[in-house]
């Protein structure tokens, strides 16, 4: 049996679209260090791709009893915010959007982080024209892995979802994907690898020839 034609493009943000890792790190240890804990002895991937409910899980310990966790996200999101300027895209991201979008590709942007850091990122990048809409962990009531962003995704482009192609860096984005049926393309630009892919890619340009 034939693939169905793909028609559109879910994309990951942080670490898929832009060098956002570092500044997300940066935030998180001020933030703790504010709130009475130093928490710079972690590595600065220690808390890639993973939900902040389950960062909040493993850092709330060294904090003071009192802090919640609102406070504590809020304090990071106002840090990411506040140091957008320093954001970078990843090569090929820009240009790679811009093409999809001449050759009449839906796109989208789904992401475990929160609307205000979804928006910064956008704007960073500049391809607010360029996307249909976007999905916050403030969008669902569960984020990745959970296959409920790129359901939700899926929803909003009416289409189905073995259609729609999603590109993500972290292995709970790519289950996330996986789970709601979605063609799931791994984005390993320094190598490596992930389970259950439907394609892995090192340049996000190597997207293009889906769609040609």
């Amino acid at each position: 049996m034939s693939r169905p034609a793909l028609k559109a493009v879910a994309w990951d943000i942080d670490g898929t679209l832009i060098d956002s890792e570092p500044l997300h790190h940066r935030a998180l240890v001020a933030a703790c260090r504010a709130l009475g804990a130093d928490i710079a002895d972690l590595p600065d991937q220690a808390f890639r791709g993973i939900h902040m409910g389950d960062v909040w899980k493993q850092v709330s310990p060294r904090l003071p009893a009192e802090i919640v966790e609102a406070e504590w996200a809020a304090r990071i999101d106002a840090h990411y915010v506040d140091n957008r300027d320093s954001l970078v895209a990843l090569p090929g991201a820009v240009a790679t959007i811009r093409a999809l979008a001449k050759l009449g590709v839906a796109q989208a942007c789904v992401s475990n982080s929160s609307r205000s850091v979804v928006d910064a990122n956008i704007a960073a990048l500049g391809i607010a024209d360029a996307i249909a809409f976007s999905l916050s962990l403030d969008d669902v009531a569960r984020g990745k892995p959970d296959p409920e962003p790129y359901r939700r995704a899926c929803e909003r482009l009416g289409l189905p979802p073995e259609t729609v192609v999603a590109v993500e860096d972290s292995r709970s984005g790519a289950l996330s994907a996986r789970a709601a049926g979605l063609f799931v393309v791994g984005y390993t630009p320094s190598g490596g690898g992930f389970e259950r892919v439907d394609l892995e890619i090192d340049r996000l340009e190597n997207l293009l020839p889906l769609f040609s």
